[in-house]
């Protein structure tokens, strides 16, 4: 039997339409994907990602042992409430997972994991926690909620009191605070403003229904897939795994490899960077009419394999059917996909799609 999370019930009030997600009963949408996904680029939504793995580090080396961990530097993290984004690899200079930690103190971290992973991390993060004084904690005792688009800052202040609304709206990008009971983050995957927010199971179904009064529109995995395409974000499975390096998946600039500091997986990027990667993560735009899915093969213009599309779907912002594609290095005009046999030709554009409610500069040119 698939786990619910603490936002079920309004999930169903809210006439959801239920899917087993890596074993998570979740909302794949509430009767209109493109209606929800459009909210996020215009208004507001909300998203249910209790789902995700919340992991507490305590102690004295707490430090140390992500210094170690992580292919980004904590170095960067030097005040409370400061975020990183980074990827956690293996020897091979594979991406075990990518993750999001966070600073509270010298001797408390926050990460949040992939739920579909949460297994395999949370034993490479005991495995590798043994030569370091830290524990490591997983805080399923915790909910947790996405509000993302151009007005979820200013419909999240007004649940709050004015002290913390006030709080809240100072935050920058990648900064996180305790409101409360809440531990409120500027972050998100949608490729739009908002925020994360982590908070007690109990208050969950109250914080939904405040925001719900607000006019924030609920939304499922579907518009959560999109968006995040068209925000050139990469979805673990599709776009990025254990095989795969960071300077293969669009991800080079998430590697602080400048200065002597070891961490796992530093020697193989070495390595790669010395010889050059063979294959890179690029953007697709269907120039015709078609549907981009995983794992169509993409040719060049005189029919010989370069590759394949990693993830792909219609997109309602451009209007296209558009993909991300690992491709050899060096190809530069545009290229075919292969779907079910016919040649369509695609555009190869740089990542990512659309953000902040418009379209990039160049990908509609």
């Amino acid at each position: 039997m698939a786990k619910q999370t603490p936002f079920y019930q309004a999930h169903i009030d809210a006439g959801a339409r239920i899917v087993d997600f890596g074993g998570w009963d979740l909302p794949i949408n509430y009767g209109s994907q493109i209606n929800e996904h459009n909210a996020v680029r215009t208004a507001a939504g909300m998203f249910d990602v209790s789902h995700m793995t919340v992991v507490d580090i305590k102690g004295v080396e707490a430090r140390s042992y992500l210094t170690r961990l992580l292919a980004n530097d904590v170095a960067k993290l030097q005040y409370p409430g400061k975020a990183l984004y980074s990827c956690m690899l293996n020897p091979d200079g594979g991406i075990i997972d990518d993750l999001i930690v966070y600073f509270l103190s010298e001797e408390y971290f926050r990460v949040v994991v992939n739920a579909a992973t949460h297994d395999k991390d949370m034993a490479w993060l005991e495995l590798q926690a043994g030569a370091y004084q830290v524990t490591i904690s997983e805080r399923r005792d915790l909910a947790m909620l996405a509000v993302q688009g151009p007005q979820a800052r200013q419909k999240t202040a007004a649940i709050l009191a004015p002290n913390e609304a006030e709080q809240v709206l100072a935050l920058k990008v990648f900064q996180a605070a305790q409101i409360g009971d809440m531990f409120i983050a500027r972050t998100g995957y949608t490729g739009e403003d908002g925020f994360e927010i982590m908070l007690p199971e109990a208050t969950a179904s109250t914080l939904w229904n405040q925001l719900l009064d607000q006019g924030v529109q609920p939304c499922g995995l579907g518009a959560r897939d999109t968006l995040r395409l068209e925000a050139g974000m990469n979805l673990y499975g599709q776009d990025m795994d254990d095989t795969t390096s960071p300077l293969e998946s669009g991800l080079g600039w998430t590697v602080a490899i400048k200065d002597d500091r070891d961490f796992i997986g530093r020697e193989k990027l070495l390595n790669l960077r010395q010889v050059g990667i063979q294959k890179k993560l690029v953007g697709l735009v269907l120039e015709g009419k078609g549907v981009l899915r995983p794992g169509q093969t993409i040719l060049d213009l005189e029919g010989k394999e370069i590759g394949g599309t990693t993830s792909g779907s219609f997109s309602p912002t451009l209007q296209k059917a558009i993909a991300m594609a690992r491709i050899n290095v060096g190809i530069e005009n545009d290229c075919l996909v292969d779907i079910r046999g016919r040649k369509l030709a695609v555009r190869i554009v740089k990542l990512p799609f659309a953000r902040n409610g418009k379209v990039c500069t160049g990908i509609l040119d």
